[in-house]
Protein backbone atom coordinates (compact mmCIF):
# COMPACT_ATOMS: atom_id res chain seq x y z
CA UNK A 1 0.00 0.00 0.00
CA UNK A 2 2.91 2.42 0.79
CA UNK A 3 4.25 1.97 -2.82
CA UNK A 4 0.79 2.71 -4.28
CA UNK A 5 0.60 5.71 -2.34
CA UNK A 6 4.11 6.73 -3.79
CA UNK A 7 3.43 6.15 -7.55
CA UNK A 8 -0.52 6.84 -7.66
CA UNK A 9 -2.41 10.22 -6.77
CA UNK A 10 -5.57 10.17 -4.49
CA UNK A 11 -7.36 10.74 -8.08
CA UNK A 12 -6.15 7.21 -9.21
CA UNK A 13 -6.41 5.60 -6.31
CA UNK A 14 -10.31 6.50 -6.33
CA UNK A 15 -10.37 5.34 -9.91
CA UNK A 16 -8.56 1.89 -9.03
CA UNK A 17 -10.79 1.85 -5.77
CA UNK A 18 -13.70 1.63 -7.90
CA UNK A 19 -12.21 -0.62 -10.40
CA UNK A 20 -11.19 -3.22 -7.91
CA UNK A 21 -14.64 -3.28 -6.56
CA UNK A 22 -16.34 -3.89 -9.91
CA UNK A 23 -14.15 -6.97 -10.55
CA UNK A 24 -14.56 -8.82 -6.97
CA UNK A 25 -18.46 -8.09 -7.63
CA UNK A 26 -17.86 -9.56 -11.11
CA UNK A 27 -16.00 -12.54 -9.69
CA UNK A 28 -18.71 -13.48 -7.11
CA UNK A 29 -21.62 -12.59 -9.59
CA UNK A 30 -20.71 -15.23 -11.90
CA UNK A 31 -20.66 -18.08 -9.69
CA UNK A 32 -23.33 -20.33 -10.10
CA UNK A 33 -25.07 -19.95 -6.70
CA UNK A 34 -25.31 -16.04 -7.84
CA UNK A 35 -28.09 -17.18 -10.66
CA UNK A 36 -31.38 -18.55 -10.49
CA UNK A 37 -30.97 -20.23 -14.07
CA UNK A 38 -28.19 -22.40 -12.78
CA UNK A 39 -24.58 -22.87 -14.66
CA UNK A 40 -23.59 -19.35 -13.22
CA UNK A 41 -23.66 -16.19 -16.08
CA UNK A 42 -20.77 -15.26 -18.44
CA UNK A 43 -17.84 -12.95 -17.09
CA UNK A 44 -19.00 -10.26 -19.34
CA UNK A 45 -22.56 -9.98 -18.04
CA UNK A 46 -21.49 -10.42 -14.70
CA UNK A 47 -18.94 -7.07 -15.34
CA UNK A 48 -21.69 -5.41 -16.64
CA UNK A 49 -24.18 -6.24 -13.37
CA UNK A 50 -21.29 -5.34 -11.24
CA UNK A 51 -20.32 -2.45 -12.80
CA UNK A 52 -24.05 -0.98 -12.96
CA UNK A 53 -24.48 -2.02 -9.44
CA UNK A 54 -20.83 -0.22 -8.35
CA UNK A 55 -21.57 3.01 -10.58
CA UNK A 56 -25.53 3.17 -9.00
CA UNK A 57 -26.56 3.52 -12.42
CA UNK A 58 -29.09 0.38 -13.02
CA UNK A 59 -28.85 -0.70 -16.48
CA UNK A 60 -29.38 -4.43 -16.88
CA UNK A 61 -28.96 -6.98 -18.89
CA UNK A 62 -31.29 -9.50 -16.95
CA UNK A 63 -34.26 -8.58 -14.79
CA UNK A 64 -32.93 -8.51 -11.16
CA UNK A 65 -35.67 -10.09 -9.46
CA UNK A 66 -35.87 -13.35 -12.23
CA UNK A 67 -32.04 -13.93 -12.37
CA UNK A 68 -30.25 -13.48 -9.53
CA UNK A 69 -30.37 -15.78 -6.36
CA UNK A 70 -30.88 -14.37 -2.96
CA UNK A 71 -27.06 -14.46 -2.54
CA UNK A 72 -26.57 -12.64 -6.19
CA UNK A 73 -29.23 -9.81 -4.86
CA UNK A 74 -27.41 -9.38 -1.47
CA UNK A 75 -24.10 -9.17 -3.43
CA UNK A 76 -25.73 -6.29 -6.04
CA UNK A 77 -26.80 -5.15 -2.79
CA UNK A 78 -23.32 -4.31 -1.76
CA UNK A 79 -21.90 -3.28 -4.28
CA UNK A 80 -24.88 -0.72 -4.04
CA UNK A 81 -24.12 0.48 -0.77
CA UNK A 82 -20.45 0.46 -1.37
CA UNK A 83 -20.79 2.44 -4.68
CA UNK A 84 -23.31 4.84 -3.03
CA UNK A 85 -20.98 5.58 -0.33
CA UNK A 86 -18.12 5.82 -2.20
CA UNK A 87 -15.26 2.98 -1.97
CA UNK A 88 -13.19 5.39 -0.39
CA UNK A 89 -15.26 6.80 1.97
CA UNK A 90 -16.47 3.68 3.13
CA UNK A 91 -12.26 2.55 3.44
CA UNK A 92 -11.58 5.53 5.42
CA UNK A 93 -14.66 4.63 7.70
CA UNK A 94 -13.49 1.42 8.33
CA UNK A 95 -9.96 2.29 9.02
CA UNK A 96 -10.77 5.08 11.62
CA UNK A 97 -13.42 2.57 13.54
CA UNK A 98 -10.23 -0.18 13.34
CA UNK A 99 -8.47 2.44 15.31
CA UNK A 100 -6.10 3.60 12.35
CA UNK A 101 -4.32 7.32 11.98
CA UNK A 102 -5.70 8.85 8.55
CA UNK A 103 -2.68 10.57 7.51
CA UNK A 104 -2.01 13.34 5.08
CA UNK A 105 -2.53 10.91 1.80
CA UNK A 106 -5.63 9.32 3.10
CA UNK A 107 -6.94 12.27 4.13
CA UNK A 108 -6.39 14.41 0.66
CA UNK A 109 -7.95 11.02 -1.52
CA UNK A 110 -11.22 11.21 1.14
CA UNK A 111 -11.45 15.24 0.17
CA UNK A 112 -11.50 14.62 -3.89
CA UNK A 113 -13.89 11.53 -3.34
CA UNK A 114 -16.44 13.72 -1.51
CA UNK A 115 -15.61 16.95 -3.15
CA UNK A 116 -15.36 18.39 0.09
CA UNK A 117 -13.82 22.33 0.01
CA UNK A 118 -10.61 21.59 1.88
CA UNK A 119 -8.66 18.82 3.87
CA UNK A 120 -9.69 20.02 7.43
CA UNK A 121 -12.89 18.09 9.15
CA UNK A 122 -12.76 15.30 6.11
CA UNK A 123 -12.32 11.99 8.63
CA UNK A 124 -15.46 13.83 10.73
CA UNK A 125 -17.22 14.47 7.28
CA UNK A 126 -16.60 10.93 6.43
CA UNK A 127 -18.26 9.76 9.89
CA UNK A 128 -21.24 11.62 8.88
CA UNK A 129 -21.72 10.66 5.65
CA UNK A 130 -21.39 6.80 6.78
CA UNK A 131 -24.03 7.35 9.60
CA UNK A 132 -26.46 9.92 7.51
CA UNK A 133 -26.44 6.88 4.73
CA UNK A 134 -27.66 4.57 7.58
CA UNK A 135 -29.99 6.34 9.51
CA UNK A 136 -31.55 7.69 6.32
CA UNK A 137 -32.05 4.11 4.71
CA UNK A 138 -33.23 3.02 7.65
CA UNK A 139 -36.34 5.55 7.74
CA UNK A 140 -36.59 4.80 4.43
CA UNK A 141 -37.38 0.68 5.02
CA UNK A 142 -39.80 1.52 7.87
CA UNK A 143 -41.40 3.72 5.86
CA UNK A 144 -41.35 0.96 3.03
CA UNK A 145 -42.49 -1.89 5.18
CA UNK A 146 -45.91 -1.51 5.93
CA UNK A 147 -46.77 -1.52 1.43
CA UNK A 148 -44.50 -4.06 0.80
CA UNK A 149 -45.74 -6.41 3.46
CA UNK A 150 -49.28 -6.28 3.63
CA UNK A 151 -48.32 -7.06 -0.70
CA UNK A 152 -45.95 -9.79 -0.24
CA UNK A 153 -45.82 -11.04 3.45
CA UNK A 154 -42.40 -11.82 4.96
CA UNK A 155 -40.59 -11.21 1.45
CA UNK A 156 -41.45 -7.57 2.23
CA UNK A 157 -39.15 -6.97 4.67
CA UNK A 158 -36.28 -7.77 2.45
CA UNK A 159 -37.52 -5.78 -0.93
CA UNK A 160 -38.08 -2.53 1.77
CA UNK A 161 -34.40 -3.13 2.61
CA UNK A 162 -33.20 -3.62 -1.21
CA UNK A 163 -35.26 -0.53 -2.30
CA UNK A 164 -34.26 1.77 0.09
CA UNK A 165 -30.63 1.30 -0.35
CA UNK A 166 -31.64 1.47 -4.19
CA UNK A 167 -33.26 4.49 -3.82
CA UNK A 168 -31.07 6.43 -1.68
CA UNK A 169 -27.99 5.23 -3.42
CA UNK A 170 -29.70 6.61 -6.68
CA UNK A 171 -28.82 2.71 -8.02
CA UNK A 172 -32.20 2.18 -9.56
CA UNK A 173 -31.89 -1.64 -9.34
CA UNK A 174 -35.64 -3.45 -8.38
CA UNK A 175 -36.92 -6.67 -7.76
CA UNK A 176 -40.41 -6.21 -9.01
CA UNK A 177 -39.50 -8.23 -11.71
CA UNK A 178 -40.99 -11.32 -10.33
CA UNK A 179 -43.90 -9.47 -9.01
CA UNK A 180 -45.59 -6.94 -11.52
CA UNK A 181 -44.03 -8.42 -14.72
CA UNK A 182 -39.64 -8.41 -15.94
CA UNK A 183 -38.00 -4.91 -16.27
CA UNK A 184 -41.55 -3.24 -14.95
CA UNK A 185 -39.84 -1.17 -12.12
CA UNK A 186 -42.03 0.31 -10.19
CA UNK A 187 -45.14 0.89 -13.15
CA UNK A 188 -47.21 -1.17 -10.47
CA UNK A 189 -47.42 1.39 -8.04
CA UNK A 190 -47.34 4.73 -10.27
CA UNK A 191 -50.52 5.40 -8.28
CA UNK A 192 -49.24 4.49 -4.37
CA UNK A 193 -48.52 7.25 -2.74
CA UNK A 194 -46.26 6.06 0.22
CA UNK A 195 -44.12 4.03 -2.53
CA UNK A 196 -44.01 7.09 -4.50
CA UNK A 197 -43.37 9.96 -1.72
CA UNK A 198 -41.04 7.36 0.12
CA UNK A 199 -38.33 6.53 -3.40
CA UNK A 200 -38.59 10.48 -4.43
CA UNK A 201 -37.22 12.00 -0.80
CA UNK A 202 -34.86 9.37 -0.48
CA UNK A 203 -33.90 9.85 -4.41
CA UNK A 204 -33.38 13.63 -4.12
CA UNK A 205 -31.73 13.31 -0.54
CA UNK A 206 -28.99 10.69 -1.71
CA UNK A 207 -28.79 13.08 -5.27
CA UNK A 208 -28.46 16.13 -2.78
CA UNK A 209 -24.80 15.66 -1.48
CA UNK A 210 -23.69 14.78 2.05
CA UNK A 211 -21.60 18.72 1.61
CA UNK A 212 -25.12 19.96 1.55
CA UNK A 213 -26.73 17.81 3.96
CA UNK A 214 -23.48 18.03 6.32
CA UNK A 215 -24.36 22.50 5.91
CA UNK A 216 -28.32 22.10 6.65
CA UNK A 217 -27.86 19.70 9.84
CA UNK A 218 -24.99 22.68 11.11
CA UNK A 219 -26.69 25.73 9.79
CA UNK A 220 -30.82 24.47 10.21
CA UNK A 221 -32.96 27.35 8.76
CA UNK A 222 -30.25 29.54 8.41
CA UNK A 223 -30.22 29.86 4.63
CA UNK A 224 -27.75 32.90 4.83
CA UNK A 225 -25.26 30.88 6.53
CA UNK A 226 -24.88 28.24 3.99
CA UNK A 227 -22.00 27.60 1.89
CA UNK A 228 -22.55 28.79 -2.08
CA UNK A 229 -22.23 25.61 -3.36
CA UNK A 230 -25.29 24.09 -0.87
CA UNK A 231 -27.66 27.13 -1.90
CA UNK A 232 -26.25 26.75 -5.99
CA UNK A 233 -27.31 23.04 -5.63
CA UNK A 234 -30.47 23.20 -3.52
CA UNK A 235 -32.03 26.21 -6.27
CA UNK A 236 -30.94 24.27 -9.29
CA UNK A 237 -31.76 21.24 -7.70
CA UNK A 238 -35.54 22.43 -6.97
CA UNK A 239 -35.86 23.92 -10.75
CA UNK A 240 -34.52 20.35 -12.24
CA UNK A 241 -37.42 18.99 -10.84
CA UNK A 242 -40.39 21.69 -11.04
CA UNK A 243 -39.80 22.18 -14.79
CA UNK A 244 -39.80 18.93 -16.28
CA UNK A 245 -42.43 18.02 -13.85
CA UNK A 246 -44.31 20.61 -15.69
CA UNK A 247 -43.94 19.36 -19.01
CA UNK A 248 -44.51 16.00 -18.44
CA UNK A 249 -47.79 16.57 -16.69
CA UNK A 250 -49.10 19.17 -19.24
CA UNK A 251 -47.86 17.35 -22.42
CA UNK A 252 -46.66 13.32 -21.43
CA UNK A 253 -49.35 12.51 -19.02
CA UNK A 254 -52.65 13.99 -20.08
CA UNK A 255 -54.90 10.85 -20.49
CA UNK A 256 -54.22 10.01 -16.85
CA UNK A 257 -56.64 10.61 -14.02
CA UNK A 258 -55.47 14.15 -11.73
CA UNK A 259 -53.65 12.20 -8.92
CA UNK A 260 -51.69 9.44 -10.87
CA UNK A 261 -51.01 12.18 -13.44
CA UNK A 262 -49.54 14.44 -11.15
CA UNK A 263 -47.85 11.58 -9.14
CA UNK A 264 -46.10 10.48 -12.13
CA UNK A 265 -45.04 13.56 -13.77
CA UNK A 266 -43.11 14.26 -10.29
CA UNK A 267 -41.69 10.85 -9.99
CA UNK A 268 -40.44 11.19 -13.73
CA UNK A 269 -38.94 14.19 -13.32
CA UNK A 270 -36.83 12.97 -10.07
CA UNK A 271 -35.47 9.84 -11.06
CA UNK A 272 -34.04 10.99 -14.98
CA UNK A 273 -31.36 12.09 -12.32
CA UNK A 274 -29.24 9.37 -11.95
CA UNK A 275 -32.32 7.24 -9.74
CA UNK A 276 -33.30 5.04 -12.71
CA UNK A 277 -36.57 3.83 -11.49
CA UNK A 278 -40.05 4.31 -13.56
CA UNK A 279 -43.70 4.53 -12.78
CA UNK A 280 -44.19 5.07 -16.57
CA UNK A 281 -42.86 3.13 -19.10
CA UNK A 282 -40.12 5.01 -21.54
CA UNK A 283 -41.43 3.42 -24.56
CA UNK A 284 -44.17 5.37 -23.99
CA UNK A 285 -42.56 9.13 -23.95
CA UNK A 286 -42.97 11.14 -27.12
CA UNK A 287 -39.95 12.12 -28.96
CA UNK A 288 -39.82 15.62 -27.07
CA UNK A 289 -40.21 14.12 -23.51
CA UNK A 290 -37.22 11.28 -23.99
CA UNK A 291 -35.23 14.38 -25.22
CA UNK A 292 -36.05 15.87 -21.83
CA UNK A 293 -35.11 12.60 -20.06
CA UNK A 294 -32.07 12.57 -21.89
CA UNK A 295 -30.82 16.25 -20.79
CA UNK A 296 -31.91 15.44 -16.91
CA UNK A 297 -29.74 12.55 -17.38
CA UNK A 298 -26.59 14.11 -18.54
CA UNK A 299 -26.78 16.65 -15.65
CA UNK A 300 -27.05 14.09 -12.97
CA UNK A 301 -26.96 14.83 -9.36
CA UNK A 302 -24.51 17.10 -7.22
CA UNK A 303 -21.17 16.82 -6.47
CA UNK A 304 -20.12 14.44 -2.92
CA UNK A 305 -23.31 12.47 -3.68
CA UNK A 306 -24.64 8.53 -4.33
CA UNK A 307 -25.74 9.79 -7.58
CA UNK A 308 -23.36 10.38 -10.99
CA UNK A 309 -23.79 12.21 -13.96
CA UNK A 310 -22.14 15.96 -14.73
CA UNK A 311 -23.43 17.46 -11.46
CA UNK A 312 -25.96 20.23 -10.84
CA UNK A 313 -23.56 22.84 -10.00
CA UNK A 314 -21.47 22.44 -13.60
CA UNK A 315 -24.94 23.04 -15.37
CA UNK A 316 -25.52 26.37 -12.80
CA UNK A 317 -21.64 27.56 -13.28
CA UNK A 318 -22.12 27.39 -17.22
CA UNK A 319 -25.35 28.93 -17.39
CA UNK A 320 -23.68 31.67 -15.01
CA UNK A 321 -21.53 32.40 -17.31
CA UNK A 322 -23.03 32.43 -20.45
CA UNK A 323 -25.06 35.02 -18.58
CA UNK A 324 -21.72 36.86 -17.24
CA UNK A 325 -20.97 37.26 -21.22
CA UNK A 326 -24.46 38.60 -22.56
CA UNK A 327 -23.83 41.22 -19.44
CA UNK A 328 -20.54 41.94 -20.61
CA UNK A 329 -19.17 40.61 -17.16
CA UNK A 330 -15.96 39.41 -16.42
CA UNK A 331 -16.66 37.00 -14.28
CA UNK A 332 -19.79 34.84 -13.90
CA UNK A 333 -21.31 35.14 -10.71
CA UNK A 334 -23.77 32.80 -8.71
CA UNK A 335 -25.90 34.14 -5.30
CA UNK A 336 -24.24 37.45 -5.04
CA UNK A 337 -20.78 35.47 -5.24
CA UNK A 338 -18.06 35.70 -8.23
CA UNK A 339 -17.36 32.49 -9.62
CA UNK A 340 -13.40 31.96 -10.27
CA UNK A 341 -12.27 31.49 -13.55
CA UNK A 342 -10.83 28.34 -12.69
CA UNK A 343 -14.01 26.45 -11.88
CA UNK A 344 -15.28 28.07 -15.14
CA UNK A 345 -12.82 26.25 -16.97
CA UNK A 346 -13.28 23.24 -15.28
CA UNK A 347 -17.35 23.12 -15.73
CA UNK A 348 -17.03 23.51 -19.24
CA UNK A 349 -14.01 20.83 -19.80
CA UNK A 350 -16.90 18.23 -17.98
CA UNK A 351 -19.45 19.03 -20.25
CA UNK A 352 -17.32 18.89 -22.84
CA UNK A 353 -16.04 15.17 -21.79
CA UNK A 354 -19.65 14.08 -21.11
CA UNK A 355 -20.98 14.98 -24.22
CA UNK A 356 -18.00 13.35 -26.28
CA UNK A 357 -18.81 10.38 -24.17
CA UNK A 358 -22.36 10.11 -24.72
CA UNK A 359 -22.51 11.20 -28.72
CA UNK A 360 -19.46 8.94 -29.27
CA UNK A 361 -20.99 6.30 -27.20
CA UNK A 362 -24.65 5.99 -28.79
CA UNK A 363 -23.35 6.41 -32.35
CA UNK A 364 -20.72 3.62 -31.85
CA UNK A 365 -23.56 1.57 -30.50
CA UNK A 366 -26.00 2.45 -33.12
CA UNK A 367 -23.40 1.70 -35.96
CA UNK A 368 -22.31 -1.58 -34.31
CA UNK A 369 -26.09 -2.84 -33.42
CA UNK A 370 -27.87 -1.39 -36.27
CA UNK A 371 -30.24 0.72 -34.38
CA UNK A 372 -31.79 4.22 -34.44
CA UNK A 373 -29.75 6.69 -33.42
CA UNK A 374 -32.10 8.04 -30.86
CA UNK A 375 -32.77 4.71 -28.89
CA UNK A 376 -29.20 4.60 -28.78
CA UNK A 377 -27.95 8.58 -27.78
CA UNK A 378 -31.03 7.58 -25.09
CA UNK A 379 -28.89 4.35 -23.73
CA UNK A 380 -25.31 6.83 -24.11
CA UNK A 381 -26.69 9.09 -21.59
CA UNK A 382 -28.50 6.80 -19.33
CA UNK A 383 -24.85 5.26 -18.62
CA UNK A 384 -22.51 8.11 -18.60
CA UNK A 385 -25.53 9.95 -16.36
CA UNK A 386 -25.07 6.52 -14.04
CA UNK A 387 -29.23 6.39 -14.24
CA UNK A 388 -30.87 3.17 -15.82
CA UNK A 389 -33.47 4.56 -17.68
CA UNK A 390 -33.65 2.71 -21.03
CA UNK A 391 -36.05 2.06 -23.88
CA UNK A 392 -35.60 -2.02 -23.89
CA UNK A 393 -32.22 -2.53 -25.71
CA UNK A 394 -29.45 -3.31 -23.23
CA UNK A 395 -30.64 -7.36 -22.89
CA UNK A 396 -30.07 -7.58 -26.34
CA UNK A 397 -26.66 -5.59 -27.33
CA UNK A 398 -23.28 -7.17 -28.28
CA UNK A 399 -20.14 -7.49 -26.36
CA UNK A 400 -18.62 -4.25 -27.67
CA UNK A 401 -21.53 -2.10 -27.09
CA UNK A 402 -21.86 -3.58 -23.52
CA UNK A 403 -18.27 -2.88 -23.10
CA UNK A 404 -19.02 0.87 -23.97
CA UNK A 405 -21.90 1.01 -21.56
CA UNK A 406 -19.77 -0.32 -18.87
CA UNK A 407 -16.62 2.11 -19.43
CA UNK A 408 -19.33 5.41 -19.80
CA UNK A 409 -21.14 3.54 -16.46
CA UNK A 410 -17.35 4.27 -14.64
CA UNK A 411 -16.51 7.14 -16.16
CA UNK A 412 -19.84 8.82 -15.20
CA UNK A 413 -19.49 7.26 -11.42
CA UNK A 414 -16.03 8.59 -10.73
CA UNK A 415 -16.72 12.20 -11.94
CA UNK A 416 -15.23 13.95 -15.38
CA UNK A 417 -12.81 16.21 -13.07
CA UNK A 418 -11.60 12.82 -11.08
CA UNK A 419 -10.50 11.41 -14.71
CA UNK A 420 -9.05 14.43 -16.08
CA UNK A 421 -7.01 14.89 -12.93
CA UNK A 422 -6.10 10.96 -12.81
CA UNK A 423 -4.81 11.30 -16.78
CA UNK A 424 -3.19 14.22 -16.76
CA UNK A 425 -2.44 15.72 -12.60
CA UNK A 426 0.86 15.07 -13.20
CA UNK A 427 1.57 17.69 -15.73
CA UNK A 428 3.96 20.44 -14.39
CA UNK A 429 2.56 23.89 -14.59
CA UNK A 430 4.20 25.54 -17.67
CA UNK A 431 6.10 28.36 -16.56
CA UNK A 432 6.36 30.98 -19.14
CA UNK A 433 2.87 31.88 -21.41
CA UNK A 434 2.48 31.73 -24.90
CA UNK A 435 1.71 35.04 -26.81
CA UNK A 436 -2.14 36.30 -26.22
CA UNK A 437 -4.68 36.64 -29.36
CA UNK A 438 -7.72 36.41 -30.44
CA UNK A 439 -10.71 34.04 -31.94
CA UNK A 440 -13.75 34.86 -33.25
CA UNK A 441 -16.49 32.67 -31.77
CA UNK A 442 -20.51 32.21 -32.22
Amino acid sequence: MGLLKRKLSPFQMILLGFAVVILLGALLLVLPVASKTGGGTSFLDALFTSASAVCVTGLVVFDTATKWTLFGQIVILILIQIGGIGVVTLATSLAVLSGKKIGIYGRETVKNALSAPNVGGVVRLTSFVVKGCFIVELIGVLALLPVFCRDFGAEGIWLAIFHSVSAFCNAGFDLMGDKTGEFSSFTGYAAQPVVNATLILLIVVGGIGFLVWEDVCRNKWRVNRYRTQSKVVLLTSAILIFFPALYFFFFEFGGLPFGRRLAVSVFQAVTPRTAGFNTAEVAGFGDAGRGVLTVLMLVGGSPGSTAGGMKTTTLAVLFASAVAVFQKKDNAELMRRRIDDTTVKSAAAILLLYLTIFFCGGTVISAVEGLPIGVCLFEAASAVGTVGLTTGITPTLGAVSKLILIGSMYFGRVGGLTLIYAAFGGAKKPLSKLPSDTVAVG
